[in-house]
């Protein structure tokens, strides 16, 4: 099976199994055991906490650990409902991912504005800064590249307005890290990331708070992390996720990303010169190098696609994991302007650093295959 939907979950990698199998076997204690091996277990993440903090620029202090992305979301927009006026609005991106969206949603219920994207899936600044002169929010939450469509946010500029005026940021980095620096992001007030997303284990993640400030414990029950999220630590996935974070920064180093990034481009215009009604959603703009979003031509619907490509032996995805099986279109392409016919016919494919790219030549082949085979269906579908 040629894996090509690594932006919902990506294999393990071997420099993080190792990481977390010697981590299993000299780190047995609960770090809150005040016995040696419960220290040496804590003292294994201060080391990580060390090694987090200076990859993204932020003090070990700032960092909690947290079960994955989805939990790092919820904690932002708990905390920030927790500490807002009763009245305070919170702007997010109408493109973020359900975890920010619907958490928001509950926290803030009608005191959530959606910030819009223009047709190329970015963010909008001007409506930000123009807001800005009107309303103050209680957070500004925008992620750091978009989940479907790789489409990368102007984060940094955005930190920058709100920092000039007081407003807490919360950038959502999920996608983003083990593919682009890591580098700058401890600069934002809350920042979100998830192992699996890059080779590292499932169900750990990080958040990054402000200066080590105080956070309105979500989860509750336990003293762990100065109290700011309950619960015994994992303590392999831990060390798992930065050994697979660190591998990444290596690749990205050696200026990976621009290799990996040519075998995807040369595909879409494959892609494009052997099926003209593909169209590549977020094209004109830079974007992860390991992602694309293409409406496929109007033959049948997007489910049809991944099953078919599933059985020539591709996975392949329709969008964002945690909203599959959800029978309304995705929100990211219809906030771009796509209308609901489009935005059901995207499929999204995305790489990872062990991707071939003899793969993306396969995947082509066994497109343009089942397109041939659906063409004739379809014919037939509309003569009765």
């Amino acid at each position: 099976m040629v894996y090509l939907d690594h932006n919902a979950s990506s294999p393990l990698l071997p420099a993080a199994r190792a990481a977390w199998l010697e981590a299993e076997e000299q780190f047995p204690g609960n770090p809150s055991s005040p016995h040696r091996l419960g220290a040496r277990a804590d003292t294994a993440l201060d080391q990580a906490r060390q090694r987090l903090g200076a990859l993204l620029g932020c003090s070990p202090l700032d960092l909690v650990w947290m079960s994955g992305a989805t939990e790092a979301c919820n904690a932002v927009l708990h905390h920030a409902a927790s500490v807002a006026a009763a009245d305070s609005p919170v702007w997010i991106s109408a493109i973020e991912h359900p975890a920010v969206l619907e958490s928001a949603r509950h926290y803030f219920r009608e005191r959530v504005e959606l910030i819009p994207v223009n047709r190329e899936g970015v963010v909008s600044l001007d409506w930000v800064r123009q807001r800005f002169d009107r309303q103050r929010p209680a957070l500004i939450a925008v992620m750091a590249a978009n989940n479907e469509t790789g489409v990368l946010q102007s984060w940094r500029q955005l930190h920058e307005s709100c920092a000039e005026r007081g407003v807490p940021f919360f950038c959502d980095a999920t996608q983003w890290c083990g593919r682009l620096p890591a580098a700058g992001l401890g600069g934002c007030e809350f920042v979100a990331g998830s192992a699996h997303k890059f080779g590292g284990p499932r169900g750990v993640g990080f958040l990054k708070v402000a200066g080590g400030s105080a956070l309105h414990p979500f989860f509750r029950g336990g003293k762990q992390q100065d109290g700011r999220r309950a619960g015994t630590e994992n303590v392999a996935g831990v060390m798992a996720m930065l050994a697979a974070l660190e591998w990444c920064e290596q690749q990205i180093a050696a200026g990976a990303p621009a290799s990996r990034g040519a075998a995807r481009d040369r595909f879409e215009r494959e892609l494009q010169s052997a099926l003209p009604g593909v169209t590549l959603n977020g094209h004109g703009q830079d974007r992860l190098w390991n992602t694309m979003s293409v409406t496929m031509p109007e033959v049948d619907c997007r489910h049809r696609w991944v099953v078919k490509l599933d059985k020539a032996g591709f996975a392949v995805s329709t969008g964002s994991a945690c909203s599959s099986g959800s029978e309304h279109p995705s929100h990211v392409l219809t906030a771009m302007g796509l209308t609901t016919a489009e935005a059901a016919r995207a499929l999204r494919f995305s790489a990872g650093w062990l991707t071939k790219d003899a793969e993306w030549d396969e995947l082509l082949k066994a497109i343009i295959r089942i397109h041939r085979e659906l063409e004739p269906e379809q014919a037939k579908a509309s003569r009765a």
